[in-house]
């Protein structure tokens, strides 16, 4: 079953969580994110283990399912297959040592890429998107330099592959993302510590 992450007239919003930004109660704000018009919500806790991940999981899915919004778990893809749940994206070290059984299991594969030698190897493991980053300034990523939007333009001209733009990213900058050939673009901090989900996404698109 072949996805394709891209859609040139309406450029995808993703969420990445991370509940330790998040001052109310983390299910709640997911139900919020949902009601919104996000295209996708990656489910990206890197501080669990797998058994509180799958815990976690299993209620993120429901919600994003109730909503009718696709949920992709991060890291965990023995979490994701016990779940038998289909979307998974993994960093680089993952995807390297996955073997190609289960990788196959998926039908959204994304990656977390931050070179042209990393899209490349995305490309080769069949994956249907990545994420690029970081494109700006994060505090993420305090003290590293961002890579800029010339890096999204530079995959973009050479490979063919769905780019989502990583790091930084808000109403300001957003539309420069998109101008540089992004498919759309991923924000964690704006998601989870904005006071209105709705309104935040509709400043966002709006940008863009």
């Amino acid at each position: 079953m072949i996805i394709y992450m891209c859609n040139n007239k309406n450029p995808y919003i993703i969420c990445i969580t991370n509940r330790l930004l998040c001052e109310e109660n983390f299910l709640e704000r997911i139900k919020k994110i949902t009601d919104t018009d996000i295209s996708y919500l990656i489910l990206r806790e890197k501080d669990l283990d797998e058994e509180s991940y799958f815990e976690l999981a299993g209620s993120v899915i429901k919600i994003c399912n109730d909503a009718g919004k696709k949920c992709i778990l991060h890291n965990f893809y023995d979490v994701a297959i016990s779940l038998n749940h289909k979307n998974i994206h993994l960093p680089i070290p993952v995807l390297k040592e996955i073997d190609d059984k289960k990788l196959n299991f998926f039908d959204i594969k994304g990656a977390s890429a931050h070179s042209i030698k990393e899209a490349e190897l995305a490309i080769k493991k069949n994956c249907n998107y990545i994420t690029l980053s970081h494109i700006f300034k994060t505090d993420c990523k305090k003290g590293l330099k961002e890579k800029g939007i010339g890096l999204i333009k530079e995959v973009k001209e050479k490979m063919d592959i769905c780019i989502y733009g990583l790091g930084g990213i808000n109403e300001k900058n957003a539309s420069d993302v998109i101008k540089a050939g992004a498919d759309g673009i991923c924000i964690m901090s704006g998601f989870m510590k904005c006071d209105d989900p709705k309104s935040y996404v509709e400043k966002i698109r709006s940008s863009i």
